[in-house]
């Protein structure tokens, strides 16, 4: 049994039986104790929270053939509960949405019972989306945590913030949903801090800039593209603070701090003040957009920018305690200044 007290002053309770069956096989079974943010949810929909490769349709199957209790009752397909109450499940069904594991070589840099932290290399989409629907990070890691656990897909990878697929470094990935609920909240909120290393074309003249600049998606149409120009769709707002680290031959290595999430939000800031990222697929000085191949339908790039996730800081969601990660970019990272043009071009 697995209890510990959150910053919430909420205890989780979660107890992983194995229940002899005639078949001399094993059926886990499963006890949750109900969060305050839960009280007055559906048996199913709370169990659904906890079991997250389960459907509630699937987990409502299995409350109506008398497989949950609540307080060692028999629960009621249509039951409501309330703080505090114990729910105990024996999961006699396999997951019906569990993610496909794949051994895909993972840098765990940290990791406790609710959480890790990836140092995730170039090329690993975060979960599977559009024509990346195996080999992603989610898949990597459902594979370890299957390896952890006495029955396949009782934890799910929780994807609290992501990383481009080009974008190597630090992210940081929930085993549980109390876990992912509050660092999504921190997220969302702007408690977290995270920062980047780019190489960039030409020398910035400034030491500390500001960029404060709503992103949108690209008037082009094409949902892939953003921007920041006036005419950007459906703009946010968005703000980097960029600081110039050295000053190289051809290009600048800087330190990009995120106060916002937009999707592509460093690549598309630093190619609107002149200095777009080296390899960057799409974005190019003053905010152009390159004719990159996936534009045209071609398979996307398999060529890395440099951007590097370096640095990654947050509150503990359960321990309550502040954590900072540092991650050094790969050699790959280095050699693509070899892509900087003379920097009297563009200055």
């Amino acid at each position: 049994m697995c209890t510990i007290k959150t910053r919430s002053s909420i205890l989780l309770t979660l107890e992983v039986a194995e229940i002899p069956t005639s078949s001399e096989a094993t059926v886990p079974e499963l006890t949750f104790t109900v969060e305050p943010y839960l009280s007055g949810v559906r048996v199913d929909s709370f169990l659904a929270r906890h079991l997250r490769n389960y459907t509630s349709w699937r987990l409502h199957r299995m409350v109506t053939e008398g497989l949950v209790k609540v307080d060692q009752m028999p629960a009621d397909a249509t039951q409501r509960l309330f703080r505090d109450q114990v729910v105990t499940i024996q999961l006699v069904e396999p997951p019906d949405k569990l993610l496909q594991p794949d051994c895909v070589p993972l840098s765990i840099v940290y990791e406790d019972p609710w959480l890790l932290v990836i140092d995730k290399q170039v090329g690993i989409v975060a979960h599977p989306v559009g024509e990346f629907q195996d080999g992603t990070l989610s898949n990597a890691i459902q594979h370890h945590l299957d390896r952890h656990t006495t029955a396949k897909g009782l934890l799910r990878p929780g994807v609290v913030h992501r990383l481009d697929r080009m974008t190597s470094g630090l992210i940081v990935v929930t085993k549980e949903h109390l876990s992912h609920r509050i660092l999504s909240i921190d997220f969302q909120e702007g408690r977290t801090q995270k920062s980047y290393l780019a190489l960039v074309q030409g020398h910035p003249t400034f030491s500390k800039l500001v960029v404060d600049q709503p992103i949108g998606m690209h008037p082009k149409g094409n949902s892939v593209l953003m921007s920041s120009r006036p005419n950007a769709r459906k703009p946010r707002p968005a703000r980097t603070d960029v600081t110039t680290v050295e000053r190289m031959l051809n290009c600048s290595l800087v330190e990009c701090t995120l106060h916002t999430g937009r999707n592509h939000q460093i690549r598309v800031h630093m190619a609107d003040i002149g200095h777009p990222v080296l390899g960057d697929e799409y974005y190019d000085i003053n905010g152009t957009i390159k004719n990159a191949a996936r534009l045209k339908g071609s398979e996307p790039t398999s060529d890395r920018h440099a951007l590097h996730a370096s640095r990654l800081g947050f509150q503990h969601p359960i321990l309550s305690v502040w954590m900072e990660f540092r991650s050094k970019p790969p050699q790959d990272f280095w050699t693509l200044q070899l892509l900087a043009t003379p920097a009297s071009k563009n200055e």
